[in-house]
């Protein structure tokens, strides 16, 4: 084989190779980060004590309580009290205990619906009742007043309609073997064209460079679906929570990211100084 098909085929595979990963990285994330409960919940967390979530669920709740009053003529005065009572208990360790048992109940209804085949045609329902018991168990150990008489109802909530769960069924299975296949074929793919390369160092530095213009590429696409996902939010969802919910699920995302632009850099000059400090050959000299 000349040395110009190796060099093409050896390009060509480079790049395949740093194309699928950041593709593979986002499968991962999807995978093993959106996809974990755990995680999931754990990145949730800290948005309990963010301010621009706590005044949405405070606007949520308060809204949603005076519209089940009757009107009559003290209705737009209760309106701003029952925000204000809404705002002081998402500061207290019972909201906080409700938002993280409230999270793991719907991210895992999600995730059942999303791998049984057999739930097609189906929304995704949840009960609150746990959850409302976790928060009125919480209330009474602290002593808060009529705590006890709160009611635990079973009340199933639709999460996701039937058409919107089978469509991210087929998503999620994608996204599956994406994650399994992507970030074997990248490293497969790169390892060959390093190998079938007529210079292989300059390979090496080419795979480098070109993962971390992958992960560049990858941290940027997550800015622009920050604003692509907020612009596409309706009027009625508070857009500075939905923005720190998309920062907090995305976190790891970012950081994995500008992981590969680190591993690149660092591969790639790596091979640029080894191959400027490398053993230098002798000149044979002629003989006399």
């Amino acid at each position: 084989m000349s040395h110009r098909l190796r060099n093409t085929l050896s390009a060509a595979l480079v790049a395949l190779a740093c194309l699928l990963a950041p593709c593979g990285t986002l499968a991962v994330w999807a995978v093993h980060g959106l996809g974990d409960t755990g995680r999931y919940v754990s990145a949730m967390a800290p948005l309990a004590a963010d301010p621009d979530v706590r005044d949405a669920v405070a606007d949520t709740v308060g809204n949603g309580v005076a519209d089940q009053l009757a009107p009559g003529p003290m209705h737009s005065s209760v309106r701003p009290f029952l925000q204000d009572a809404a705002r002081s208990f998402t500061a207290t360790e019972a909201f906080r205990t409700g938002w993280d048992a409230a999270n793991r109940t719907v991210h895992g209804a999600v995730l059942r619906a999303l791998r049984d085949d057999r739930a097609t045609g189906r929304p995704v329902t949840v009960d609150l009742a746990p959850v409302t018991a976790r928060v009125k168990h919480r209330l009474t150990r602290d002593q808060v007043p009529f705590a006890r008489r709160i009611p635990v109802r079973h009340t199933a909530v639709t999460v996701l309609p039937a058409a919107e769960t089978d469509r991210l069924r087929k998503g999620y299975r994608v996204l599956d073997l994406a994650a399994l296949w992507l970030p074997l074929a990248a490293v497969v793919f790169a390892l060959a064209g390093i190998a079938l390369a007529a210079r292989r160092r300059r390979a090496l530095t080419a795979a480098g460079l070109g993962t971390a213009l992958g992960g560049a590429l990858l941290a940027v696409a997550v800015v622009i679906g920050r604003r692509f996902t907020l612009a596409e939010v309706p009027g009625t969802v508070h857009a500075p929570a939905a923005g720190a919910v998309y920062d907090a699920l995305t976190a790891t995302l970012r950081t994995a990211a500008w992981l590969l632009v680190a591993l690149g850099l660092t591969v790639a000059l790596a091979s640029w100084l080894t191959s400027r400090t490398g053993p230098v050959r002798r000149r044979r000299r002629p003989r006399i």
